[in-house]
């Protein structure tokens, strides 16, 4: 394991901050952790698979931050976060063989309809809902959808978290409920997928360690404001996190 000089392992735990700050509540936080790796000069899969270890240590710290409020529904996870992390699993395997950037376009899409359908339902989830009870026809499809995302996650993965949120949005929690049961899942994901980068060597623990530090405390910090604050908090950012997300896929996809 190489090792970093003290320049570059603060830009690592600094930006890991931010970027699990943000993803702790809303997603999006690669935005951030991804383009800070890529600088680094790391290959691209290697920029994956670090990403995933620092995002898997972050993820862990909001879960945790967010088990002890008592805003996760413990009962709906208890059937979504293994889906989630074999989803994830299958993923990365199926990543290795085929580029995903045809994936690009409908993700833009999709992020369009929810930043329009959010900015509409002025409203929604303003609620402290954080246990519903749900329709065994909507519970089949979230049930379908959570798996979709974490093979989405592991495949590909930009907008995971956003589109987590926007899944238990849907299905009748409130913002903070929507943000607390996304992150679980979202670990899942980020787990599975970490496990089988570090598995096929993929992973440079150089970097991914000091993101990884700096991530645990931004996803702590950032699961305790959206805590505090709720939905007049975790709403806003969450549009604005999907109108960034929107910006950056389409420069993407235009390049």
């Amino acid at each position: 394991m190489e090792t970093l000089d003290f320049v570059t392992m603060t830009i690592m735990a600094g930006m890991g901050f931010v970027a699990a700050f943000i993803d702790s509540v809303v997603g999006g936080g690669g935005l951030i952790s991804v383009p800070t790796l890529m600088w680094a000069g790391l290959p691209m899969l290697n920029v994956l698979g670090t990403n995933k270890i620092a995002s898997t240590m972050g993820a862990v710290a909001g879960f945790l931050t967010y088990l002890r409020s008592g805003t996760l529904d413990k009962k709906i996870l208890r059937v979504m976060f293994p889906l989630s992390f074999v989803g994830s699993i299958i993923g990365v395997l199926v990543v290795r063989e085929i580029p995903p950037d045809f994936l690009r376009p409908l993700v833009v899409v999709m992020l369009i309809v929810i930043a329009i359908y959010s900015l509409i339902r002025k409203d929604w989830g303003s609620d402290s809902k954080n246990v519903v009870r749900v329709s065994n026809k909507k519970y089949l499809i979230a049930l379908v959808a959570i798996f979709a995302l974490g093979f989405y996650d592991g495949f590909f993965g930009p907008g995971t978290g956003s589109f987590m949120l926007f899944l238990f949005l849907m299905t009748g929690y409130g913002f903070l409920g929507a943000a607390a049961n996304a992150r679980a899942a979202n670990l899942a994901s980020n787990l599975a997928a970490a496990i089988l980068f570090a598995g096929l060597g993929l992973v440079n623990f150089s970097y991914a360690i000091p993101m990884g530090l700096g991530m645990i405390l931004g996803a702590a910090c950032g699961a305790k404001m959206a805590i505090s604050k709720g939905a007049a908090y975790v709403r806003p950012l969450f549009i604005a996190m999907t109108t960034i997300l929107i910006g950056k896929q389409l420069i993407e996809l235009f390049k």
